[in-house]
């Protein structure tokens, strides 16, 4: 069953400790650069909450000419480190430019759910934020809204908190 990371802007407290437990869950040290999540405080106050929508298309899986990504039971994009040769198709194709290639790292970065257990929803909900929750992957048009680069989604919340119509 697909889940999903829902993402509330609004209760972000940008700590970042998402960051730092993604970072220990996959690099075993603390690297957020290296984390499948991340906070852009791009508008001080604003914090913008980025990782992997899932897309109900995957452009990133279909747009690799060497077949390194494939989608996983949660609905997960995982990263077949042997066939990924870093080229960039998948970061090209992300709305959201989400896939990060980082020097020292075999294979782009993009969140895999922990195998359905996110580390980050479960720090932000353990310090009671609940920025983060896990649910089902709701249709489409929910997953669409969160289909924008971090700038974008910063310029979107600062219009909705200045009250003016999007």
């Amino acid at each position: 069953m697909p889940i999903w990371i829902l993402r509330d802007f609004s209760k972000c407290s940008s700590c970042k400790l998402c960051e730092i437990v993604c970072s220990l869950k996959h690099e075993n040290m603390v690297w957020p650069e290296a984390a499948r999540i991340r906070i852009y405080e791009i508008i001080p106050g604003l914090p913008v909450i980025s990782l992997c929508v899932q897309c109900d298309d995957y452009p990133c899986v279909s747009s690799c000419p060497f077949q390194a990504l494939s989608v996983g039971e949660h609905g997960e994009v995982l990263v077949d480190k042997e066939k990924c040769t870093m080229c960039g198709a998948c970061v090209t194709a992300c709305p959201g430019n989400i896939p990060r290639i980082l020097p020292g790292k075999q294979g782009v970065i993009i969140c895999n759910l922990c195998n359905g257990e996110p580390e980050c929803v479960k720090v932000c909900s353990e310090m009671g934020y609940h920025a983060l929750q896990l649910v089902s992957k709701p249709e489409g048009g929910v997953v669409k809204n969160y289909l924008v680069k971090p700038e974008e989604a910063s310029t979107k919340l600062l219009v909705k908190m200045m009250g003016e119509a999007e």
